[in-house]
């Protein structure tokens, strides 16, 4: 078992990134568990989505992502 900071001075740096490329409510922090990021093929942040946003509920975005070019 490991632990992963997504916040604060010991954030893992890949927390960092996305969330400097798509801020939330809180500012850049995330606030709870379960925070979604999507990612497109190029590696840029194009979504992000609360802890309540189902993942089914985001398949447009996702199929969007998947067949940009």
């Amino acid at each position: 078992m490991f632990e992963i900071r997504v916040n604060g001075p010991k954030a893992a740096p890949l927390y960092n990134f996305l969330k400097a490329k798509k801020g939330g409510f809180c500012g850049s922090r995330i606030k709870w568990n379960f925070t979604k990021f999507l990612v497109d093929k190029e590696g840029q942040v194009v979504g992000r989505y609360g802890p309540s946003t189902s993942p089914l509920s985001i398949e447009g975005d996702i199929q969007k992502a998947l067949n940009a070019q």
